[in-house]
């Protein structure tokens, strides 16, 4: 059974959709919230996240793992090109690095993120935010990150990708 898009660990209910699942302090539709740098129940010095979940280290495994799924998912490997998955990993991990508060190397060789324009030629509906969303959630249960990370991480991630979305259904 596939992954539904919840920020519950429960994900293979499919009692909720990504939309639901958005806390009500959100910002208004069309924006990606800015990050938390540390969960709220952490004392000490403010941390980046990055720093929090094991730097570089961290990324590197998540976006391997990602893109070890994204193989096997015919609604996502028809958007990318096989043989560069290496590269994919490696501009994810370098997007996720800078998003959450680690080195600028994204923005050094790629320029602003600009997500939604470069992903605006791929067709993204539910289904592919779901799959995409799988990918992911299984790509994270591989990295093991501790509760509260995984908690902000996976909000993060499934507010993205319902903010990519570029077919209304």
């Amino acid at each position: 059974m596939g992954y539904m898009a919840t920020s519950d660990k429960a994900h293979s209910t499919g009692a909720q959709s990504a939309t639901s699942s958005m806390p009500t302090n959100s910002p208004a539709q069309g924006t990606i919230p800015l990050r938390r740098a540390t969960p709220s129940n952490t004392p000490g010095p403010e941390q980046s996240f990055y720093t929090l979940v094991g730097g570089s280290e961290t990324f590197e495994k998540l976006s391997h793992a990602f893109y070890d799924r994204v193989k096997d998912e015919p609604l996502l490997i028809q958007y990318y090109d096989p043989n560069d998955l290496d590269g994919a990993a490696r501009r994810l991990q370098l997007f996720l690095e800078q998003y959450w508060g680690g080195p600028h190397t994204y923005q050094e060789e790629r320029g602003h993120p600009r997500l939604r324009m470069r992903h605006a030629s791929f067709r993204i509906g539910i289904a592919e935010r779901d799959a995409w969303l799988n990918c992911m959630r299984g790509a994270m249960d591989a990295v093991q990150l501790d509760p509260e990370h995984d908690r902000i991480m996976w909000d993060y991630m499934v507010r993205a990708a319902d903010f990519l979305r570029n077919v209304q259904e």
